[in-house]
């Protein structure tokens, strides 16, 4: 089986946001930034089936988000999936950013980035709230592995 969890490709969860930022930027429309979004999705490694379940599932999303996490030498790597393709770039920005960093560089790491990249306010109510979820689920699984 792949390793389903993401590898960082960014130094720190700062160098990913602000990469993340000038890719976006790249765009000049925010029809060009979801298609973007969508096709970071497709690259995620495989999500195995058998944790597409409700012990996984994110609440707070409009679309069913299933994530896991692992942790390895003192750092946490995250797994995710979604069934909306809009929802999987989603998890894959948020990937990005998270796994591959300690639970305290985790926590340290505020979600308002979503916000600042203009993120939730370009998408639908549900689909900001949900993306926040998300965020929030991290950080609550860094904050018990931190404990």
């Amino acid at each position: 089986m792949t390793d389903p969890f993401v590898l960082p490709q960014d130094e720190t969860a700062a160098a990913a946001i602000a990469a993340i930022g000038e890719e976006l930027d790249l765009f000049d429309d925010w029809m060009q930034r979801y298609q973007y979004i969508i096709e970071l999705g497709r690259t995620m490694p495989p999500f195995p089936a058998e944790w597409m379940d409700d012990a996984h599932r994110v609440p707070g999303c409009q679309s069913q988000v299933w994530l896991e996490m692992t942790a390895r030498d003192g750092v946490l790597f995250f797994a995710g999936a979604s069934d909306a393709a809009i929802v999987s770039g989603l998890v894959a920005l948020l990937l990005r950013v998270y796994s591959g960093r300690s639970a305290d560089e985790i926590l340290a790491t505020d979600s308002g980035f979503l916000r600042e990249l203009g993120l939730v306010q370009a998408l639908s109510t549900n689909r900001g709230n949900g993306v926040e979820a998300m965020a929030r689920a991290i950080r609550h699984a860094a904050a018990q592995v931190a404990a």
